[in-house]
């Protein structure tokens, strides 16, 4: 099969990349190799006899009007170069909880997304992870203001990086499912239990204040806002053994 990534030189992008590309010819587009979903810029020449694509790519901007500008008009753009390409499946990664993360202008914009993916005529399917392993440092980053360093209590269950590439290699071989898959990581904890964790092991002991209100992406969350409702696949990858690993803490 021939599988164009979109965003294939990002984390999830270049993971996914070498799950497949000693089966698959494999395109990795992004602005990097003259891929821009955004200008359509080499979006015909890319996608010409592709059968899957995979859209891994995100806003280089979060604020509200950059982030909806990107997913409205990259998924436009995408989708119309794939019915022009007769491509077979799309498969896009969002986030699980978007649905019910409105008040963010962040998950607007994914919901938009979700929308024209399942109003088009290509045949999709859409993964909902969790927040990746990856992300806690730029959690606890955002969680500091000039008194402390405040977290949610909210639940979540992270999952490695590594998982949701292997998830989607899979899906990639799989008949298009016209609807959403959650995939999670093997534990749910508070949020603040894992940024400690993180802090621990990173050997930077922060005193952190529950705050229910600490907003995530904008959005204030409800305590099971970020963890799966029915997950099809949950990791065997803990948080803990993975960051004792020296090469993930970072």
């Amino acid at each position: 099969m021939k599988i164009v990534i979109i965003g294939g030189t990002g984390l999830i992008g270049s993971q996914l990349t070498n799950l497949l590309k000693d089966k698959h010819e494999v395109i990795v587009a992004s602005p990097n190799t003259g891929v821009n979903t955004l200008t359509g810029e080499g979006l015909d020449n890319a996608l010409e006899n592709a059968d899957v694509v995979v859209d891994v790519s995100n806003s280089p901007s979060f604020a509200d009007d950059d982030v909806m500008n990107f997913f409205k008009t990259s998924t436009s753009n995408l989708l119309e170069a794939e019915k022009k390409a007769n491509v077979k499946h799309h498969i896009a990664l969002s986030v699980v909880g978007t649905q019910k993360l409105s008040a963010s202008g962040y998950f607007r914009a994914k919901q938009v997304q979700e929308e024209l993916i399942g109003s088009s005529s290509i045949p999709y399917s859409i993964v909902h992870a969790t927040q990746f392993f990856e992300f806690a440092g730029g959690v606890a980053a955002s969680s500091v203001k000039e008194n402390g360093m405040f977290v949610t209590d909210a639940f979540v269950q992270p999952i490695a990086s590594s998982e949701v590439a292997a998830f989607l290699a899979k899906t990639v071989e799989e008949k298009p499912n016209l609807g959403i898959s959650e995939i999670a990581g093997p534990e749910r904890m508070p949020m603040n239990h894992w940024i400690e964790n993180y802090l621990s092991v990173m050997n930077r002991p922060s005193e952190i204040t529950i705050e229910k209100e600490a907003p995530y992406f904008g959005a204030v969350l409800e305590k099971d806002t970020l963890v799966p409702e029915k997950a099809v696949f949950e990791s065997n990858i803990r948080y803990q053994d993975w960051i004792a690993d020296p090469k993930n803490q970072r």
